[in-house]
C-alpha cells in the first residue's frame, strides 16, 4: 500500500555526547478493537539517536477498511516525524498495512524506566469502530533487587539516638521501644490481610523504609493480591501501584495509607496493623498520648500470572516497610 504523509515534525539533533553502552530492551504491543489489530515494532533506545518504528495495521474485521489514517506517539517531548500518516486505497479482510515513523530519542538516563509508545489508527468500515490503539512498553535498566535495596528513608530510632530520623519531613520518628512493645521488632513476622510480611531487619536509625517514589522493585510469585505495609506522613497518601507480569502484561491499583497519627485508622481503605504510644523528636522521645501507627493496604493480581516486578506510588508520603504477595 502506498503511504502518504499527513503531517510532520522537525526532528532536532540530539547533542553529541557519549551514549552509555546498550541494554537489552523488552516490550510488549497490544492492540484494542474488536478485529481490528495495531502492532508497534521494538523502539531503540540508545539515544541520543533517531530510531525507525514501523506501525502495522491489520484488517480483523469483516468489511473492507477504507480511509485509513495511522498516528504515532511517544513520551512527552519526544519528537516524532511525520505525526501522522495516511494510507492509500483499502485494505481487504486479513489484510496488514504499515507506515514507518522517525522518533527523537534522547540520551539514556541511568536507572530502571519504562518507556510507553502509542499508535492509533482511525479508518470507516472494518470492524465498525472507527479506530483502534496498539501500545509498547520498552524497559531499560534493571529494578531494585528486593524492597530493601530501594530503603530511602530512616523511620525507626532508639530512644537514646534520636537525631537520625526523619520520617515525617520535621525530624521524627517511630520508636524503636515502642515498637518492640507491640511486637515489631527487627526481621518480624507481621500477619496482616493474608499476607506474610516482615518488619524490617536493619538497626534502629538506618534506613529502613521506601518514601515511594515511582521506585521498580522485583518481586516473584502468584497470588490474588499484593499487600503493602505502612503507613503516610500526611492525609493525602494515595497513589497508584503498577504490577508488571512475566508475560509482559500489567496491572494497576490504586490504594492509601492514614497519616502515621491523627488520621482516622480507616482512612483510604487501609486497616490498622499496630499503634505505638509517642514518637522520637529531635530532642528525644515526647507525645507520649498521641498514637502512632503502621497500616496495611492492599491491590489486587491476576492470579494466573507470575509477577516480576512492582512499580510503586509516586508519591513521597506513601511510606512502604515491606510488600508482599496474599491468597
Amino acid at each position: 500500500m502506498a503511504v502518504a504523509v499527513a503531517g510532520a515534525v522537525l526532528l532536532v539533533p540530539a547533542p553529541a555526547v557519549a551514549a552509555a553502552p546498550p541494554e537489552p530492551a523488552t516490550a510488549t504491543a497490544a492492540g484494542t478493537g474488536t478485529g481490528t489489530e495495531v502492532s508497534v515494532s521494538p523502539v531503540d533506545l540508545d539515544g541520543p539517536a533517531v530510531s525507525t518504528v514501523k506501525v502495522t495495521v491489520r484488517n480483523g474485521g469483516p468489511q473492507r477498511m477504507r480511509s485509513l489514517k495511522v498516528s504515532f506517539a511517544g513520551p512527552a517531548g519526544w519528537a516524532v516525524q511525520p505525526s501522522a500518516q495516511a494510507v492509500d486505497g483499502s485494505l481487504a479482510t486479513g489484510a496488514s498495512a504499515g507506515a514507518t515513523f522517525r522518533i527523537q530519542v534522547p540520551e539514556k538516563r541511568p536507572g530502571f524506566m519504562i518507556r510507553t509508545f502509542t499508535a492509533t489508527a482511525t479508518y470507516q468500515g472494518g470492524d465498525g469502530r472507527g479506530t483502534a490503539t496498539g501500545t509498547r512498553a520498552e524497559r531499560s535498566g534493571t529494578p531494585r533487587a528486593s524492597l530493601s535495596a530501594a530503603y530511602n528513608n530512616v523511620a525507626i530510632t532508639d530512644e537514646s539516638a534520636t537525631r537520625a530520623g526523619d520520617y515525617d519531613g520535621g525530624g521524627n520518628s517511630f520508636s524503636a521501644q515502642k515498637l518492640a512493645a507491640v511486637g515489631l521488632t527487627p526481621g518480624a513476622r507481621v500477619d496482616a490481610l493474608g499476607a506474610e510480611l516482615t518488619w524490617p531487619d536493619v538497626p534502629a536509625g538506618t534506613k529502613d523504609n521506601v518514601a515511594s517514589s515511582g521506585q521498580a522493585v522485583a518481586l516473584g510469585g502468584k497470588g490474588g493480591k499484593l499487600v503493602f505495609l505502612g503507613s503516610g506522613v500526611t492525609s493525602a497518601a494515595t497513589g497508584s501501584a503498577t504490577v508488571y507480569y512475566t508475560d509482559g502484561s500489567s496491572g494497576t491499583g490504586t490504594f492509601g495509607f492514614p497519616n502515621w497519627s491523627f488520621d482516622p485508622v480507616t482512612a483510604h481503605g487501609a486497616t490498622l496493623v499496630k499503634s505505638t504510644d509517642g514518637r522520637n523528636r529531635q530532642d528525644g522521645y515526647g507525645n507520649a498520648d498521641v498514637k502512632y501507627s503502621v497500616f496495611a493496604h492492599s491491590v489486587p493480581l491476576d492470579p494466573a500470572k507470575t509477577v516480576e516486578f512492582v512499580v510503586l506510588p509516586s508519591n513521597a508520603d506513601v511510606h512502604i516497610f515491606d510488600m508482599a504477595i496474599a491468597p
